[in-house]
């Protein structure tokens, strides 16, 4: 089993990596492996409403690493999107990113069916359940099964390393983890049997 995590976050190894970093070391534990993938210094250029994916299974256009990202989204067991909030929503890049993944997702329907899916953020202030919730949105409208936890899966710090002082947070990724391990393991199980 294979969990997927996407860090939108414009700062390499920041806070929201820290925070999906968190869970990762659950699910290592679990034995599922993990992989994620920083677009820090890359740019996810917007759908261009061309439809040509609705026989391709993938995204026709090649500018940026959307096509690769997208193919390993298809392989994971789960995925893990995290970013950062940027004017009280989700960064750009995962706006991008969710904006193309759902309409390639919607030309080729089942894609996603029954993986796993799970959201963080790390936020200053405000507006960390809004970028929870359009996360969270992209799942629920691909028939994936969503992660929760113990409270919402946000981590509060402003330069780079201070989420690691929300212990709460820190307690949250870890039990988020531990979910999204149960769910994988129990979905795993009904498929073979």
């Amino acid at each position: 089993m294979k969990v997927l995590g996407i860090n939108s976050s414009a700062r390499k190894d920041g806070n929201t990596a820290i925070l999906m970093n968190k869970i990762f070391e659950v699910l290592h534990k679990k034995g599922i492996e993990t992989e994620l993938v920083q677009l820090s210094g890359q740019v996810i250029e917007p759908c261009k409403a061309c439809w040509a994916c609705s026989d391709q299974g993938n995204c026709v256009h090649r500018k940026d690493c959307f096509r690769e990202i997208f193919g390993k989204m298809k392989e994971a067991d789960g995925i893990l999107l995290g970013s950062p909030v940027y004017s009280a929503n989700i960064s750009a890049n995962m706006q991008a990113l969710l904006e193309r993944a759902a309409v390639v997702g919607d030309m080729n329907p089942s894609l996603f069916t029954h993986k796993v899916g799970a959201a963080v953020t790390a936020a200053r202030r405000g507006g960390a359940l809004q970028a929870i919730d359009t996360m969270n949105h992209f799942f629920l409208n691909h028939e994936m099964f969503v992660a929760g936890s113990t409270y919402w899966n946000m981590g509060y710090g402003q330069l780079p390393g201070d989420v690691k002082e929300d212990h709460e947070a820190f307690g949250n990724m870890e039990n988020l983890g531990q979910n999204i391990g149960y769910l994988l393991r129990a979905l795993k199980e009904r498929q073979d049997g």
